[in-house]
């Protein structure tokens, strides 16, 4: 008799396969990546490089010795996860050995310690970047300025010195009189983390797991849609000094939206439940943004949907196949 087998997400009803389908968000990744670099020099590529052979290692030795289950690290998971927390941390020389802790973090607590891949509930980037973020506050909210030159290798300085605050902080301390202009926050001129600079590279990633159908557009669109009316109604009414396209152009939106609210283990099944899990992560975003200690939300907003995301499947049931 041959057994039905059951596993975790993501489910994929294709010829695709799920190492297929991690691949293609790490190469979606790599223009995002690309313009870090350009602007940030080589320590980007370093967090970047250190990052994922963390992921990698910690997956390999957590599957080897504590799980003893066959290595999973070929299927591209690990490198997924590496990437998106690498993009999301500052290029300074600190990260580059605290983004090791916070990889041990995201794989060994957001991802290993739930089953592996599919059964985690929770982003595991994103949970290491929130560890990293309240255990080292002033490491990971010290930002070096872009350089000048696009795609001057050494146009970052080697030291802390030169820093430079994100559009998000300029906003907290000084209003939206000091901010870049919208060119730069396209082109990714501006301060940040790694994946926050440049509007137009996440751009060109999402649309070609779009054109893959690697995500759907009920995520992104609910997300930044949602982002946008409330920044714009808030800002209608007095209570916030950023406009709505500011508001979607700086921080951590784009590339939380496209990237990682799209993950396909911790959201919902069904258009309708992502719908509703895109606006939940939009409207997160803005409250915290706009009354929160933190400039940011993206990271918090998506994890706090995440842990939702069962009760969303629960009421947004698929449609049973008719016999």
């Amino acid at each position: 008799m041959k057994l039905l087998n059951i596993s975790g997400s993501p489910h994929v009803h294709s010829d695709e396969s799920t190492k297929k389908i991690m691949w293609r968000v790490n190469l979606a990744l790599v223009p995002t990546l690309i313009v870090a670099i350009a602007y940030f020099g080589l320590n980007a590529l370093l967090v970047a490089l250190i990052s994922v052979a963390a992921c990698v290692l910690f997956q390999w030795l957590i599957e080897k010795f504590i799980m003893k289950v066959p290595s999973t690290i070929c299927d591209g998971s690990a490198v997924v996860t590496g990437l998106l927390l690498a993009l999301n941390v500052p290029a300074t020389r600190e990260m580059l050995w605290l983004v090791i802790i916070g990889a041990l973090v995201a794989i060994g607590i957001g991802k290993m310690s739930f089953g592996g891949l599919g059964k985690n509930p929770f982003n595991p980037a994103l949970v290491g970047r929130v560890f990293m973020l309240i255990s080292f506050p002033v490491q990971m909210t010290t930002w070096p300025k872009p350089g000048e030159n696009l795609f001057s290798m050494v146009s970052v300085p080697t030291t802390d010195a030169t820093t430079g605050a994100t559009p998000l902080g300029i906003l907290k301390e000084n209003g939206a009189e000091a901010l870049p202009q919208v060119w730069d926050m396209l082109i990714g001129h501006m301060g940040g983390s790694l994946g926050e600079v440049s509007t137009i590279a996440i751009l060109i990633g999402a649309i070609y797991l779009l054109c893959r159908r690697i995500i759907s557009w009920h995520i992104p669109v609910a997300f930044i849609g949602t982002a946008f009316v409330f920044s714009w109604i808030l800002y209608g009414c007095g209570s916030s000094n950023v406009d709505p396209l500011t508001t979607i152009l700086t921080g951590g939106i784009m590339l939380g939206a496209c990237f990682m609210a799209t993950d396909m283990v911790t959201s919902p099944m069904t258009k309708g439940g992502q719908l509703l899990f895109g606006f939940g992560c939009g409207l997160l975003t803005i409250i915290i943004r706009t009354w929160g200690s933190y400039p940011e939300g993206v990271s918090f907003a998506i994890l706090l949907m995440n842990s939702v995301t069962p009760l969303i499947n629960k009421g947004f049931k698929p449609k049973r196949f008719a016999c």
